[in-house]
């Protein structure tokens, strides 16, 4: 039986403890993972043509360029226009993910995570 390819996900995130956080999880729900500290990391990460990701989560207030920007900038470079990604922010004013996801984002994840919500939410991009 052929086994499928492990899905590879890009977390941007500039606290360490919540990227630790999301890091394990992912590992231990069978993600690859990589991790980016701001939205610049992030870009050069995505243009690096020996690499792909399935999926992107970013924070959205970050060092420098902000979480909106980067992912507007990674929409548009070739073969990224249709990556799911997902705002990870503790931004949850009523509002906000509508926000988000008018932005540009797929998806929305506050913070503090909710662990077992997460997963949960994760597996669902895994099988898609």
């Amino acid at each position: 039986m052929a086994q499928m390819a492990q899905m590879k996900v890009l977390i941007v995130e500039d606290n360490p403890l919540n990227m630790e956080l999301v890091i394990e999880i992912l590992k231990s729900s069978g993600f690859f993972v990589s991790g980016a500290i701001n939205g610049e990391e992030a870009i050069k990460m995505i243009e690096n043509e020996y690499e792909h990701y399935d999926l992107i989560l970013m924070d959205i207030e970050l060092p420098g360029m902000d979480g909106i920007s980067a992912i507007k900038i990674i929409k548009s470079k070739p073969g990224y226009n249709n990556v799911p990604n997902i705002a990870l922010t503790a931004f949850a004013m009523k509002g906000d993910r509508e926000k988000f996801l008018a932005a540009g984002f797929d998806d929305y994840i506050a913070k503090p995570i909710d662990v077992p919500g997460f997963i949960k939410k994760m597996q669902k991009y895994k099988q898609s």
